[in-house]
């Protein structure tokens, strides 16, 4: 009996060589009225699914393939003798895509409405019912899987059962998809924070090379939408795939880089923030950052928010770094760091979006889904209840300390001089000891610095300590039942104190 195949693709991709292979090794190819058009547009011959069934499109196109004949010829038993009886011929291939990672935009009033309008309704039932009967229908829905497919095809083999089931498995994903991304949109039209399910869904970006240890099998994915302030959607110019680890560290460190308008770079490893440096060129950003702590930036994930440049690039090939993103690099930047094959570089879009991204964190057996934490202090209504206020300068360090902060693990404990971090505590059990850590790696420098903390301060005897190590200022957010205790402590001390009323954990 011949075989038939039907065809209605969204991501053509690759589908004219292999329909054009089906057709020469005698298969009987009927499409979609747009598959069709696009397929004879490009040379190759195929049949109409509304001819041969003598279907129709209910509107757009949408139904041509909502014909009972179709559906019996997936679902047909080709060991049952009705079947010829009948005239009734199988189908052997169904290759059917839907619309999963086209952009997608909606104008008007009724955005919702255009989301349905969009929804494909004849295919994902061909899908699943061709799926369903996986033992004797190839159902396709990636164009990676054509090649495979054809070679068997083209040496007159039968496709293994086992083949089948991975190309049923990947449909029944597939449809999964594009049912949730409708479900995603809709859900965002009506603004509904927190509906009663949360589904999630992407696609594999890359299988690393090593998870959080090498023991540990690792995959990246992404989310189907581009998300172009990503290292999911950053494009890496030069070196190796990074890691588990190294993924981690620079999704940290693109949130940490969006808080800065002016030139900043900012050094992260072992997913915390060890340095970072403000100037008036990302040169001189670079080198405080890595004056901060000459030893840490060793083997990290450095990002600016500026143009490499070659001097800059001169001063970063000095040393080994894991990896290196900015929005863009010079030719002769470029040139210089390629020169060494191990480092990693990545341009990334690197603007501040205004909209708070979902946080996903899985927990065993369950997920936590929060907003991303994206205020700004300038969003914060502030109080400074000392008697010394912090001066001008002053005030540019402690926001410069505030936002690196905001990003380090807690308890944290933030040190800043002369635009740059000089002391970082992170992760600590209680906050004198984040405090302690970054003091004592800020050691004689932190004379006349600020002290930047990501809760209250609970006892005073945090802000003795920051005082006889000579910090000059101090930002925290207040809201310890003992906060006076801490302020009369700080105007003992003449310190200045401001507080934002808007804590950081960050855990």
């Amino acid at each position: 009996m011949k075989k038939r195949a039907l065809v209605s693709v969204s991501n053509r991709t690759g589908i004219v060589p292999f329909v054009k292979g089906m057709v020469e090794q005698g298969i009987e190819v009927i499409a979609s009225s747009g598959t069709k058009q696009f397929l004879q547009e490009q040379g190759v011959s195929v049949l109409d699914v509304s001819e041969i069934y003598q279907s129709f499109a209910f509107r757009s196109n949408c139904g041509e393939t909502m014909h009972p004949d179709i559906y019996r010829g997936v679902l047909a038993d080709r060991g049952n003798a009705v079947l010829s009886s009948k005239d009734l011929v199988p189908i052997d291939y169904v290759i059917v895509n839907l619309p999963i990672e086209e952009e997608v935009s909606v104008t008007g009033v009724e955005p919702f409405t255009q989301l349905l309008d969009r929804m494909m309704v004849d295919e994902p039932m061909l899908l699943r019912l061709a799926a369903k009967n996986m033992q004797q229908v190839a159902v396709v829905v990636d164009p990676c899987d054509y090649d495979k497919l054809l070679a068997t095809i083209q040496a007159q083999s039968e496709i293994s059962l086992e083949q089948k089931r991975k190309l049923s498995a990947k449909a029944f994903r597939h449809l999964a998809t594009s049912a949730t991304l409708l479900a995603e949109r809709l859900t965002n039209c009506v603004e509904e924070e927190s509906p009663e399910t949360y589904t999630v869904t992407y696609v594999k970006q890359q299988q690393l090379y090593s998870g959080e240890n090498p023991h540990q099998k690792a995959t990246f994915y992404r989310e189907v939408q581009k998300v172009s302030e990503s290292i999911a959607f950053a494009e890496q110019l030069h070196g190796k795939e990074l890691s588990y680890n190294h993924i981690v560290d620079a999704d940290i460190a693109i949130h940490m880089i969006q808080e800065f308008d002016e030139p900043a770079v900012a050094v992260v490893k072992q997913s915390s923030p060890c340095s970072v440096g403000t100037g008036q060129s990302v040169f001189e950003a670079y080198q405080r950052a890595y004056e901060a702590d000459s030893i840490s930036i060793f083997g990290s994930v450095v990002i600016a928010n500026r143009t490499i440049d070659a001097e800059t690039a001169g001063k970063m090939q000095e040393l080994f770094l894991v990896a290196i993103l900015a929005p863009a690099f010079s030719s002769e930047a470029l040139a210089i760091l390629q020169s060494k094959k191990n480092v990693r570089l990545f341009t990334a879009d690197l603007t501040r979006k205004s909209n708070p991204r979902r946080v996903i964190t899985s927990v065993e057996g369950g997920l936590l889904v929060q907003d991303r934490d994206i205020l700004r202090l300038s969003e914060t209504s502030i109080t400074i209840p000392t008697k010394r206020k912090p001066t001008e300068a002053d005030f540019q360090q402690l926001q410069l300390a505030w936002k690196v902060a905001k990003h380090v693990k807690s308890n944290a404990a933030v040190i800043v001089k002369n635009g740059m971090t000089i002391g970082v505590g992170a992760g600590h059990l209680n906050r004198i000891g984040a405090i302690v850590v970054a003091l004592r790696k800020a050691g004689e420098g932190a004379q006349g610095a600020v002290l930047a903390c990501d809760a209250f301060l609970s006892m005073s005897d945090i802000v003795e300590t920051a005082a006889k190590a000579g910090v000059t200022a101090i930002i925290q957010p207040g809201g310890s039942m003992r906060d006076q205790e801490s302020v009369d402590r700080a105007d003992e001390c003449g310190i200045a104190m401001v507080i934002t009323g808007t804590s950081h954990f960050k855990h």
